[in-house]
């Protein structure tokens, strides 16, 4: 029997299984953020575009509008693309009711550049050496799908955060908590490990549904509340599409 024919076959397959196109997909949600009392602050509406890739979701592009309630137009805005990591998008966000505005970008492969307009309208650039530990902005996000068997499972994952007003990264772990304001299926925490940080910043907490989707954000927000300081909330979050394949592997 000639085995050829078959073998080409199977060859023939194979490349026709590998050129075929990334899948497609996308997400929509939308966060609330209250304030301690239940009074509402504003509202984010999150569009994500993204791929499926091993029956995993990859995002790639994120735009995220910043609502007043009952308000159409936004009055703030945050852009995230994803071209190399998962975990580092560069940013583009706007403030203009303050007149910040901030961009993080990736000119090399171990430095990130941050500009920051403050409210006082001073223009600060810094130059930050980072490596793979190193998380940016929403990439928290993906940090947790990446590790959600381990989290899941009662295990803590160490992490470098950004601050990017600060122009420096900073040591953090990522770990299952408890906590009495946020109910959800897994509930976790962020927060630094440095001795003075552990004085000056308080966890972030977050929920997560049991098929790996944000519910819960508690936490310091990038809202500003005066010039001095940003707003404190409550963010819980419904999700409007998943996108047609898993969020965590």
């Amino acid at each position: 029997m000639n085995t050829l024919p078959i073998k080409a076959l199977i060859c023939s397959m194979i490349i026709t299984l590998a050129a075929l196109p990334v899948q497609a997909a996308d997400m929509e949600f939308i966060g609330t953020a209250k304030t301690e009392n239940g009074d509402i602050l504003y509202q984010e509406k999150h569009r994500v575009s993204g791929s499926c890739q091993e029956g995993v979701f990859r995002p790639q592009g994120h735009k995220i509008g910043y609502h007043r309630p009952e308000a159409a137009e936004t009055f703030a805005s945050k852009s995230l693309t994803y071209p190399d990591s998962v975990i580092r998008p560069t940013v583009e966000f706007l403030q203009p009711d303050f007149s910040e505005s901030l961009s993080i970008q990736y000119p090399s492969p171990d430095t990130l550049t941050i500009e920051w307009q403050d409210p006082d309208g001073e223009l600060k650039s810094y130059d930050v050496g980072y490596n793979q530990d190193v998380v940016v902005d929403g990439g928290f996000d993906t940090l947790v799908r990446q590790h959600w068997g381990a989290l899941t499972n009662g295990e803590s994952v160490e992490f470098r955060f950004l601050a990017p007003t600060r122009g420096e990264h900073y040591a953090f772990i990522l770990e299952p908590a408890e906590s009495t304001r946020v109910v959800s299926d897994h509930v976790l925490q962020i927060r630094p490990t440095g001795m003075v940080l552990r004085f000056l910043v308080e966890p972030i907490i977050l929920g997560y549904n049991s098929g790996g989707a944000l519910t819960d954000y508690y936490g310091l927000t990038n809202i500003r509340k005066n010039l001095d300081t940003n707003h404190t909330a409550h963010i819980r979050y419904a999700v409007a599409k998943y996108p047609d394949c898993a969020l965590t592997p």
